[in-house]
């Protein structure tokens, strides 16, 4: 009788705490298929337009002479920096400095003719049209000895403005013809760089816009310019347009030619809901995202913002905080039940805040 005594306690204990395992397993019990989530967050996104371009000098232009002629002089040392009108090559102009001397001396004598029949004129002694020709004709020597005197000028070449001279293509003594190339002229210490832009940017860009360059060939150096022209015309094959910005040459660091890459910041969001992009779930030009409501699936229809860094901006469709699913959407379909395995650490934020 004792012993059936003490059985029955130990029979309840051992009852009660098989229930409360069965209990316990049946709550750790998955509801449905794992599935990766995460929440919906508020980021601050910044709004950004990329092209590539090539950079190209503020001025450059090769020198030709406008002349026949023989080299008698250089006067600069190649790559080296030269001020605006200094002379670079003179010409040999021997004849042109006669024939500027001949039209001298026929101005003086013109000069001296006109004189004369105007004084006569004044005495009523010589005609009118004897002093009215004798005007025309040292208007007329007055002209050739401006010619004269352009010519010989055109005998020396100076630069047109201040950059860095180039490798020369001929040497003293050599003749040279009307047009042949003689030597590149550059101006770096400004550098303009051109790309272009989707049609669709044309109203985020503006003159007096700041960019951002990246040069390749030089690793970790970075550049700021301001846009300064804008294309008045959209290109008809590309749908784009061109865009010129200028950029200081830091240290004359850039050389034209060099490939750039160029970022126009044209806004920022404070607030805008990011997504990892795996959440995406294209159908028929349209795009959905799964989220999990109380544990079940349920796709909804969201338009799409900017990508950047593997995540998508979403314009409408989602809230923030909401949780959706990132990972194993093939296995799963709108009503079905989940069970959520966050892996951006945010379910341990949303429990402790309860209790905090």
């Amino acid at each position: 009788m004792k012993t059936k005594q003490i059985l029955t306690p130990l029979l309840f204990s051992l009852a009660m705490l098989g229930n409360q395992a069965a209990m316990a397993e049946e709550q750790q019990a998955p509801q449905g298929l794992p599935a990766e989530v995460v929440h919906v967050q508020s980021k601050q996104l910044t709004h950004s337009i990329e092209a590539v371009g090539t950079l190209r000098a503020n001025e450059s232009i090769i020198l030709r002479p406008e002349q026949s002629g023989t080299i008698q002089q250089i006067l600069f040392t190649e790559g080296s920096q030269v001020a605006e009108g200094t002379k670079l090559l003179v010409l040999e102009s021997s004849l042109y400095q006669a024939e500027l001397q001949a039209a001298k001396a026929r101005v003086s004598l013109s000069q001296i003719a006109y004189k004369r029949a105007a004084s006569l004129a004044k005495k009523k002694v010589g005609s009118q049209q004897d002093r009215d020709s004798s005007l025309a004709q040292l208007r007329v020597d007055q002209a050739q000895q401006e010619l004269a005197q352009t010519r010989l000028d055109k005998m020396t070449i100076n630069a047109p403005f201040s950059g860095v001279i180039g490798l020369r293509q001929v040497s003293p003594g050599d003749y040279v013809n009307t047009g042949q190339d003689l030597v590149e002229l550059t101006d770096i210490n400004t550098m303009k760089v051109e790309f272009r832009i989707p049609e669709n940017q044309l109203t985020n860009i503006h003159t007096g816009q700041q960019v951002d360059i990246l040069v390749d060939a030089l690793k970790g150096e970075a550049f700021t310019g301001t846009i300064y022209a804008i294309s008045p015309s959209i290109n008809e094959r590309g749908h784009n347009i061109a865009v010129r910005a200028q950029v200081p040459n830091r240290d004359n660091l850039l050389r034209p030619g060099l490939f750039v890459r160029i970022k126009v910041i044209t806004g920022t969001d404070d607030q805008a809901l990011m997504i990892p992009e795996e959440a995406i779930i294209p159908q028929n030009n349209n795009f959905f995202v799964m989220k999990v409501v109380e544990g079940i699936v349920d796709m909804v229809p969201v338009q799409l913002g900017l990508r950047q860094n593997g995540l998508v901006n979403i314009v409408a469709g989602l809230n923030a905080d909401e949780v959706i699913i990132t990972a194993g959407q093939i296995k799963l379909f709108p009503g079905m039940p989940v069970t959520p395995i966050f892996v951006d650490g945010s379910a341990e934020q949303s429990v402790q805040q309860p209790g905090a």
